[in-house]
């Protein structure tokens, strides 16, 4: 399989400050893979290095072949780049925007009007092309970013980001989009803070404070974590958490909306399960073994950091 984006051994500093410590991964074509982590991981110093925005002092980074450090032009013209804040002009129209960014990037103008109809039919904005920017919703500002920086037709998209603050009917719709563009063979490196988000994806790797935590298939995350794991059912979760919290065989507790998640060195027995049952402050509906999530795997790796 041809790879797209190569990082090998890349560390970046601001002013003395590690922001990546010496991570190395690499995302194949056509693959549509994940940086997973919360503000501050180092997911952004990251992608905007691999976008050429960034002097590279430390490792080495590639697209499509291609080094970041010597062929900034080259690799410009082969990647779309989607950056938190994507500057829309609010006072142009749908259409409008995408032509903009159809002339900066140098699309012939006799591929204009095919691009222009292929996007539409994706993103489903057509019915808005000449709604201005400022009055979309803040999915439809997505699609139409996201419009924007396909124009061109990238190999490779680096997307930061680009679900924070949309609804989640759009962000279900966005990430339809995504999979279609990677079936199409786009290569596509998305970073999100959503752990729902990271199942969605090839491959993940958790990033915290400038580190790769973990790196595989979303479904063989969970192999990671190193205890038993059960899940409480209870009308007062906070209550359970704090009991819990207090007892010396329980390893981790999580509250996950109404249920409790509590990991133990072991498996319990029989009658384990019955004293914590009996002792609990408030009544447990239900406790049953569950495998690990991708969101108790994280927590308990980035408590390890700690």
């Amino acid at each position: 399989m041809q790879t797209h984006i190569a990082i090998e051994h890349f560390s970046k500093n601001f002013d003395g400050v590690e922001a990546v410590k010496n991570i190395s991964l690499s995302v194949s074509k056509g693959e549509l893979f994940g940086l997973i982590g919360p503000d501050g991981a180092g997911k952004t110093t990251t992608m905007r290095s691999l976008c050429t925005l960034l002097p590279v002092e430390q490792g080495e980074l590639s697209i499509v072949g291609l080094d970041v450090r010597k062929e900034v032009r080259r690799i410009r013209s082969r990647i779309g780049y989607m950056p938190q804040r994507f500057s829309l002009y609010p006072d142009l129209s749908v259409e409008q925007n995408l032509l903009f960014f159809a002339d900066l990037f140098g699309v012939p103008k006799q591929e204009k009007f095919q691009r222009l109809q292929e996007l539409y039919h994706f993103s489903k904005l057509e019915p808005f092309k000449k709604r201005l920017a400022k009055q979309l919703s803040g999915g439809m500002k997505q699609k139409l970013a996201l419009s924007c920086t396909l124009i061109h037709t990238p190999e490779v998209l680096i997307l930061d980001e680009p679900t924070t603050g949309v609804d989640p009917v759009s962000r279900r719709e966005f990430w339809l989009i995504l999979k279609k563009l990677r079936d199409d063979g786009v290569t596509i490196l998305v970073s999100t803070p959503y752990m729902d988000e990271a199942l969605l994806c090839d491959r993940v790797a958790f990033m915290h404070k400038g580190q790769i935590l973990a790196l595989d298939k979303p479904d063989k995350i969970g192999r990671l974590f190193p205890y038993a794991l059960y899940e409480i059912s209870s009308s007062a979760p906070q209550k359970i958490q704090n009991h819990l919290q207090s007892q010396p065989s329980v390893q981790t507790v999580h509250i996950f909306g109404d249920r409790v998640h509590a990991s133990f060195r072991e498996s319990l027995s029989a009658e384990q399960l019955a004293t914590i049952q009996r002792t609990a402050p408030e009544p447990i509906a239900a406790m049953r073994q569950i495998e690990p999530g991708i969101e108790d795997t994280f927590l308990e790796l980035m408590k390890q950091v700690e």
